[in-house]
């Protein structure tokens, strides 16, 4: 498998775009151990105190390597966005985001990029959560906080059959990327949850690849007990927008009728009868058998009809990869090489 996905590196132009903030420790070895499939490497350094930008210029002489700098810290998503406009910019067909603490084994690219290589995929991202096995070393406090994080990433994002969403070893295909608002993407640490509800939107298939968690010196910047009530509010508002578009813009089906109904029948029930509730607390006589039922039967009506919209939403994964429905585009915007074989010499960038 190794050897065909290595054939065929050439005409995908596999870029490898590293975030680089305090990462000067790390980040020579993690370069070191990129394969020879990958073609083009972004360091990027935003605006580290370490000055990582100039160490890996000084010290690295791999040729594939680039270096961008910016002049004030935007976040990983903004170090991301650069990469990735650089990759785009150079024609580069599939971008991997590798993370320079040495939290992220480069060996694995292969495999991130096997799917988007094979056609079956828009976007690859590493699932720590796939082997239990693979979880020893994360702390308890982290893995409470990415279970909860990634139950909220998928009612936002639509992609129920993915977990870890913070997962930072992502792969993309161009194709996928080009259809992407990326100046409206969260510059943050929610980039990677960001990603995958604009993903959605675009209607791309993402798949999980199974890796293990490697914890060494490093020190890690996100702290998830402070950002989840920060990263909830942005959920509620990517799952709003994601549904008005998919349901209501883009398509109109059963589950658009069922979702807003069904939430205002559980809202009044639970109005209705919390009121009556209260009443009878400070002395009004007990609620009729009547009274009741028209508190309960809207509420489980409401959640009957609550539910069968999220299960629709949960069959409603996108299943044909964008790179199949747009290849046309894909060659004539990036340069790649065409699918008919007679054609290639004279197209060849």
């Amino acid at each position: 498998m190794t050897s065909s996905i290595d054939s065929n590196s050439a005409a995908a132009r596999i870029a490898v775009v590293v975030p680089c903030y305090r990462v000067a420790a790390q980040v020579l070895n993690v370069l070191a151990a990129i394969p020879p499939m990958v073609s083009r490497i972004y360091c990027v350094d935003d605006a580290c105190p370490e000055k990582s930008g100039d160490h890996i210029s000084a010290h690295c002489q791999d040729p594939r390597v680039t270096v961008l700098r910016h002049v004030r810290n935007g976040g990983v998503g903004a170090a991301m966005l650069s990469g990735y406009r650089a990759a785009l910019a150079d024609g580069m067909a599939i971008i991997v985001k590798l993370d320079g603490d040495g939290q992220m084994n480069p060996a694995l690219i292969p495999r991130f990029v096997r799917l988007l290589l094979a056609g079956e995929a828009d976007y690859c991202k590493g699932n720590r959560f796939h082997r239990p096995a693979s979880l020893v070393g994360m702390p308890p406090a982290r893995l409470f906080g990415n279970a909860v994080l990634s139950f909220l990433t998928k009612l936002s994002s639509g992609y129920w059959q993915t977990f870890d969403p913070n997962n930072g070893y992502t792969a993309i295909h161009a194709s996928a990327l080009r259809l992407l608002p990326l100046d409206a993407i969260d510059r943050g640490y929610f980039f990677e949850s960001d990603m995958l509800c604009r993903l959605n939107i675009a209607r791309a298939v993402v798949r999980d690849i199974p890796m293990d968690a490697v914890y060494g010196d490093e020190q890690s910047s996100l702290r998830i007990h402070r950002v989840i009530t920060q990263f909830a509010v942005k959920h509620v508002r990517n799952a709003a927008r994601r549904v008005l578009y998919n349901y209501y813009l883009r398509d109109f089906n059963l589950a658009s009728i069922e979702a807003p109904l069904g939430l205002a029948a559980l809202l009044f029930g639970v109005l209705f009868g919390g009121v009556h509730w209260l009443q009878a607390f400070h002395g009004a006589p007990y609620a009729s058998a009547g009274t009741v039922m028209v508190a309960a039967l809207p509420i489980i009506v409401g959640v009957q009809m609550l539910l069968s919209a999220i299960n629709y939403d949960v069959q409603n994964v996108p299943s044909v990869p964008l790179q199949k429905l747009f290849a046309d585009e894909f060659d004539a915007a990036s340069g790649a090489l065409p699918a008919q074989p007679q054609e290639r010499d004279h197209q060849r960038p």
